[in-house]
């Protein structure tokens, strides 16, 4: 097949992606796809009107990339590609209206509240009714932005201002929320609609306080434990939650599911990622590696299940 990967882009994500677009460039052409990569960005886009390919395969992260925009163009250009549609996409980058359809389809969540700071609200008066609303610990981070950026895990009231700031960077919508002590782990979900199955769930131990940028991309930066060590019935329980949130949202071919399960052993969903890195040290390739699918067989997979 003839496959354009977009990579690279212009969020935060920006190197991520960079790592991920190359890798799987590598795997399609290995399969022996023609392959066309493109380095996304906006100001750019008759690379995009110009194109003629079979399947486009998505490596971008964060806005533009996983937030349903390139997915409306791609949709308006008739070009098919890997991944979730356009509303999937959006709504698995806001964070708060996932959260509600998780709820929907009880799927537990943690407490959480939406702050948009607008012309009426100063930052310090969000900052005010947060500080009333939460007991510490708790996490202020952006309700649209990927890789745990922007996020702050706040244990001192003297917090609560520079973390709504910092979160503000990157998005006017901020999340505040519940902090959950317990352990990380992440479900990748992938198949046709209606047919989707969990690979097995990756504990992610991050080296770092919790699992940062840094832990993710960094090599050596967390441990993953693959299978978790969990017993059957709440592994199920884990994996059951993943593709349901994958299917409540109305994701295709592939996502990843975070959770964190307390310390109570509940599972607590975090979010969903509609386009999973798929960098190296990536958690995606490692659970597949743990059922023996190396990383040019699973990229093959995805385009298989893209195109059937």
């Amino acid at each position: 097949m003839k496959i354009a990967v977009l990579y690279g882009g212009v969020s935060k994500e920006r190197e991520v992606s960079l790592s991920s677009g190359k890798e799987i460039m590598k795997a399609l052409q290995k399969k022996g796809h023609e392959v066309i990569g493109i380095d996304f960005h906006p100001e750019r886009l008759d690379e995009l009107l110009q194109l003629k390919v079979d399947l486009v395969f998505i490596g971008l992260h964060g806005k533009f990339g996983e937030d349903g925009k390139i997915q409306g163009l791609l949709d308006m250009l008739r070009l098919p590609y890997v991944g979730s549609g356009v509303l999937a996409s959006a709504l698995a980058m806001d964070k708060a209206k996932a959260k509600q359809i998780f709820k929907m389809n009880q799927i537990p969540v943690a407490y959480s509240e939406a702050f948009t700071v607008s012309g009426k609200e100063t930052v310090e008066q969000v900052a005010e009714t947060v500080e009333n609303k939460f007991k510490l610990p708790f996490v202020i981070k952006p309700n649209q932005e990927g890789s745990t950026l922007g996020l702050t895990i706040v244990k001192d009231k003297e917090q609560i201002l520079p973390a709504i700031k910092k979160a503000l960077e990157s998005d006017e919508t901020i999340l505040a929320e519940d902090f959950v002590k317990g352990r990380e782990l992440t479900v990748p979900v992938w198949g046709t609609p209606n047919n989707e199955t969990a690979l097995p769930i990756i504990e992610i131990i991050p080296k770092n306080e919790y699992y940062d940028y840094e832990s993710k991309y960094s090599p050596g930066g967390s441990e993953h434990i693959v299978p978790a060590d969990l017993d059957e019935k709440l592994t199920k329980q884990i994996q059951t939650y993943a593709v349901l949130a994958h299917q409540a949202l109305g994701c295709k071919t592939y996502s990843r599911v975070d959770f964190i399960l307390s310390e109570d052993e509940q599972p607590i969903i975090l979010e969903v990622n509609t386009l999973p890195g798929m960098t190296p040290t990536s958690l995606f390739p490692d659970s597949a590696k743990a059922v023996g699918i190396d990383y040019e067989d699973m990229v093959e997979k995805l385009i298989q299940l893209s195109t059937s």
